[in-house]
């Protein structure tokens, strides 16, 4: 019977990263990661299974080459470190999850043998011996949480020298005892710095000549922190912003600049883009634009929350837009500054409403000013 490859990405810190940070943010960081890596698979492996924070892998009746092993790889990790740089540069949540994401790391086993399979409920996984061992490759005594493994076995296979070495790859032997057997491989710790990093299009900051044609403000008896995750957090918006026949986003995703959403209004699609601009140190902000509400040509509403203690902070809501025509500029100035104020103080009175709600207090806020 051919061999077949066995080949386990595992995300390493995820046990740590889930018990220590914001559990909701910190499985939609992981759940991201896990797509990127599965997106990353450029040789035809099957996914047999998704195991928490890692990925199992094989391809049946056949062991890559070599080299496309170890493309395949670098491959791997330059998505990996790619995506942690992305949300590294434009992150705006201010969490513990979304703050200490760029400190994950990967590692990644990969082994070979003739593989059984069995079938539950018409999922045919491959199971047996060499499935076991695989697994338990990733339980080593190597003395870190970044680098990628390929036993002994496998490496005979494709004859990987032990000690081959290239801008990315520096091969050490290493072996360990499993039920009183052992199990040799070779294994290389990865440089980030030595692979090409893809590059990604970064947040996008404004600013204006002016201040805010419009602005509004609000305490609320929450922490900017907790304020700021209901309104970046899209699965809430629906509580506080009527008028909406629905909301489209990616419910995977912790929101970030360049983040994009739809709010669809009798029909019309409106497109939102996730922006900042510079505030005051301390402050959060969140930022979206869209260039599709008619009559401006393009609409910017900013979220600037200033906390007052840990339990209470200030919402100041500023609101921009650019009418380039004469009769748009007229027609601001005449009906659209009126619909702009009463949607966003009916909105900033539903989101004290919900804040209460969730918090479980009783009473109502003041209106917004």
């Amino acid at each position: 019977m051919a061999k077949s490859l066995l080949f386990l990405p595992d995300i390493s810190g995820f046990t740590k990263f889930v018990q220590t940070t914001e559990v909701e943010h910190s499985q939609h960081v992981i759940a991201e990661l896990l797509e990127v890596l599965i997106a990353a698979n450029t040789q035809d492996l099957q996914l047999a299974e998704i195991e928490g924070d890692a990925l199992f892998f094989y391809k049946e009746g056949e062991v890559l080459s070599q080299e496309r092993l170890l493309a395949q790889i670098e491959t791997m990790f330059t998505a990996f470190y790619s995506h942690l740089k992305l949300l590294e540069t434009n992150r705006i949540c201010p969490c513990n999850a979304c703050a200490s994401a760029p400190w994950l790391e990967l590692k990644l086993v990969a082994h070979c043998g003739e593989l059984q399979f069995i079938e539950v409920q018409g999922n045919r996984k491959p199971f047996g011996q060499e499935v076991i061992e695989a697994h338990r490759l990733l339980k080593n005594s190597i003395e870190s949480e970044n680098y990628a493994l390929i036993s002994k076995q496998l490496a005979n296979a494709i004859e990987l020298p032990i000690y081959y070495y290239s801008k990315v790859y520096r091969f050490k032997e290493g072996q360990e005892v499993y039920d009183g057997r052992e199990v040799a491989y070779i294994y290389s710790l990865i440089d980030q710095t030595k692979l090409n990093l893809h590059t990604f299009s970064q947040g996008r900051k404004v600013s204006f000549g002016h201040g805010p044609p419009m602005t509004f403000e609000k305490e609320f008896p929450i922490s900017a922190a907790s304020l700021m995750e209901y309104i970046t957090n899209y699965t809430y918006r629906h509580y506080w912003v009527k008028g909406v026949d629905r909301f489209e986003y990616n419910g995977n995703e912790v929101t970030r600049l360049g983040t994009e959403h739809v709010c669809v209004v009798n029909g019309k699609h409106l497109n939102f883009v996730t922006v900042t601009k510079e505030v005051k140190p301390g402050q959060l902000v969140y930022g979206e634009v869209t260039s599709s509400p008619p009559p401006v040509d393009e609409l910017y509403q900013f979220y600037i929350l200033t906390p007052v203690s840990e339990t209470s902070c200030v919402l100041k809501v500023e609101i921009y837009w650019k009418a380039r025509s004469w009769f748009k500029k007229a027609l601001v100035a005449l009906v659209v500054k009126r619909v702009f104020k009463k949607n966003t103080e009916n909105a900033l009175h539903r989101l004290a409403q919900f804040v209460l709600e969730k918090s479980g207090e009783p009473e109502a806020l003041g209106p917004a000013v």
